[in-house]
């Protein structure tokens, strides 16, 4: 297995494999959404490979001050080997070089297995309301 920075070839792969997740995607992320966000830390929007395709993904992102995790999957036939764990380390590996001390991330509130592998990698619940606007 084996890092490499997201390009946009792997873009229907990683879209299918955010999918195959249960990942909800949202208008942002099409194809011009993923190019512009490459224009911006480029090396926080990784995927994971086995000898044959993706297994696994995350868009980082960094802020200057805060960094964001963002659609953290792994394909589920591969769930359960500690995958995620692997990119989570390899991520905040990523966020150290860049700077950053805190890393924030959001999860829908049914999400409860989820919830439980970011309470493994030592993330703490916050109590805070979120509010967003499209535009």
């Amino acid at each position: 297995m084996k890092f490499r920075e997201f390009t946009l070839n792997d873009f229907d792969a990683v879209t299918n494999l955010w999918k195959k997740a249960g990942l909800i995607l949202s208008r942002s992320d099409t194809f011009e959404g993923m190019k512009e966000k490459l224009k911006r830390d480029p090396e926080l929007f990784f995927v994971l490979e086995d000898s044959t395709r993706i297994i696994g993904v995350v868009m980082g992102s960094y802020d200057g001050r805060r960094g964001w995790i963002n659609h953290l999957a792994v394909d589920p036939e591969y769930q359960g080997r500690n995958i995620g764990q692997k990119i989570m380390a390899e991520l905040e590996l990523r966020f150290k070089q860049a700077g950053c001390e805190k890393i924030n991330l959001l999860i829908e509130l049914d999400n409860e297995k989820v919830q439980g592998f970011y309470k493994k990698q030592g993330f703490k619940k916050d109590e805070l309301i979120f509010m967003e606007k499209w535009i």
